[in-house]
């Protein structure tokens, strides 16, 4: 059978441009006299829908253009992801589901049966789960259709299990000749690899052989990598799709093809792909033709700033240079390099004159009291109302520049460097930071050196580290992912790290900083639990007094 795989990038809701994305693909797949053509997990309406699905008129016009769409079909098949419904008095019901069309009619719906409810996903909030699995006899094969997590469940590669059934097992056991499945599986570094060793277990022991088709681009803080895979009855990788790019190519199960052994890049090269994927999309989708940065000289805002330029163009990319008192020369001066390296534009509005004036309205109301942090975040909430301000009158979207470090231990200031749409290299420690700036800088020095080598500074005061208030960063970056990724705790990581201060000290600030985690911009997500939806910690907390 001759296979067409569609690896789309949808946008959430909107079903018409998705509809015509799917018919185009099928028209494609005529034009190469292929047997079917198949498509993403939901990409009628985009993954993850979240509470649209819950609206019925949302739903009637997602089941008209299902229709609409299984109209246009001859002979060829067709398989998409969408939603369907069910009538009766108990649960949503509402179905995850993919639909086979061909000769102008929806012949077979198949709905997911496993239903995740995990980190960033949340679909028992919204569908119910398979009442049954059923075979297709199509051209020759008999064809096992599942759908994203229900291929997740394989007995010969998990030693735990999520579930006590496993939809695929089923569709082997009932005769399937070919396993199809439709996802919209987000991308963690890794994950892609262990895709691949799993889809191979599964087939080398069943002998079937596996289409695996994946969504590809960026929604909101999720990115998907595509990578669509095709294994033979031998477990062997025979196809793979484009990373994160849509992709269109056809899989014969009677050719023979070279086996792919590599999936996944090293870690910088995987992670910038990612993070520029997640820029570009976001902007494109909420129609943001540029943005604006805060460049303050530090590591951080350099990186943010180059992702920027690689997603969008130099001509989308806007600096802004807000030095105080407190900022180096060497911070402005090597703003500049790195402005005038990447050929964006940019301008110096120094923030000096209103903290001072802020400050002198505010002493009286002060009442003698000490100079503190208050008078640090005035500087970094004039910088945010600066840009801001910039991004309301030009259109602009700001992008903010705090790593996950920072944001892990509440190292930044709420309606301050907090201020924008989107946080970049939120799901980024610090420690990764440097890895992706020298990435950039593999060929050429982008970045300044002097950037990459100087001390961590929030230039709030004369002489300031980062290390005055934090661990330095290989040793809380150790703490943070046992702790937010391995969901260890104290005792675990203190016999670990061999300092219980300090590891009191992160995990106290880890917790007490989720307020602000809750009004931060969209981190893009590029681990495997990243803050924002996929993190649920309660704010008001006695676990840790």
């Amino acid at each position: 059978m001759k296979i067409e795989l569609c690896q789309i990038n949808p946008i959430i809701g909107d079903i018409e441009g998705n509809k015509n994305k799917i018919i185009e693909g099928y028209k494609r797949g005529i034009q190469d006299k292929v047997d079917l053509v198949i498509f993403p997990e939901l990409a009628l309406i985009g993954y993850s829908p979240l509470d649209l699905v819950e609206k019925k008129e949302f739903r009637a016009a997602v089941i008209k253009a299902a229709e609409e769409i299984a109209s246009q079909t001859n002979e060829t098949g067709l398989i998409f992801g969408s939603i369907t419904e069910d009538e009766d008095n108990v649960g949503t019901n509402i179905f995850n589901s993919a639909l086979l069309c061909y000769n102008g009619k929806i012949r077979l719906i198949q709905n997911k049966t496993l239903i995740p409810n995990y980190d960033v996903f949340d679909e028992i909030r919204y569908f119910e789960s398979a009442k049954d699995t059923s075979l297709h006899h199509f051209r020759g094969e008999v064809l096992g259709i599942s759908i994203c997590e229900d291929i997740w469940n394989d007995k010969d590669y998990w030693k735990k299990r999520l579930y006590h059934h496993d939809p695929v097992e089923k569709l082997i056991k009932q005769g399937a000749t070919l396993l199809i499945n439709i996802s919209a599986s987000p991308y963690s570094y890794g994950k892609r690899e262990a895709r691949r060793e799993m889809l191979s277990t599964l087939t080398k022991q069943d002998s079937v052989p596996l289409v695996y088709v994946c969504c590809v681009g960026a929604q909101t803080e999720l990115i998907f990598d595509g990578a669509s895979m095709c294994f033979d009855l031998e477990g062997n990788l025979q196809l793979l799709g484009k990373k994160y790019e849509e992709d269109y190519f056809v899989f014969d199960t009677l050719k023979s093809y070279q086996t792919i052994n590599k999936v996944e890049s090293n870690f910088e090269e995987e992670v910038y792909a990612a993070l520029v994927c997640g820029i570009r999309d976001y902007c494109k989708k909420l129609k943001f033709k540029k943005v604006i940065i805060g460049l303050s000289g530090g590591i951080d805002s350099a990186l943010v700033i180059a992702l920027a330029v690689e997603a969008l163009g130099k001509e989308n990319v806007h600096a802004v240079l807000m030095p105080s008192k407190f900022s180096s020369k060497g911070s402005v001066d090597d703003s500049l390099q790195l402005i005038y390296k990447l050929g964006i534009s940019h301008e110096v509005i120094p923030i000096q004159p209103v903290v001072d004036s802020l400050i002198n309205i505010l002493t009286p109301s002060f009442n003698q009291k000490e100079e503190d942090v208050t008078e640090e975040n005035l500087q970094s909430r004039t910088r945010g109302i600066y840009l801001m301000a910039l991004a309301n009158k030009h259109g602009y979207l700001v992008l903010t520049t705090g790593n996950k470090s920072e944001m892990g231990v509440g190292y930044a200031t709420l309606y301050g460097d907090m201020c924008g749409g989107l946080a970049v290299i939120a799901d980024v420690y610090k420690t990764d930071v440097y890895r992706l700036a020298k990435y950039i800088n593999r060929s050429e020095e982008i970045i300044p050196n002097a950037i990459i080598k100087k001390a961590p500074s929030a230039e709030l005061k004369f002489n300031q580290t980062d290390q005055d208030s934090l661990p330095p960063y290989g040793l809380l970056d150790s703490i943070l992912r046992m702790y937010l990724e391995e969901n260890k705790e104290f005792n675990e990581i203190s016999k670990k790290i061999g300092n219980e201060e300090t590891v009191l000290k992160v995990l106290r600030m880890v917790d007490l900083n989720e307020f602000k985690r809750r009004q931060a911009a969209p981190a893009l997500r590029i681990s495997n639990k990243a803050f924002g939806y996929g993190r649920r910690y309660p704010i008001v907390q006695g676990w840790r007094k």
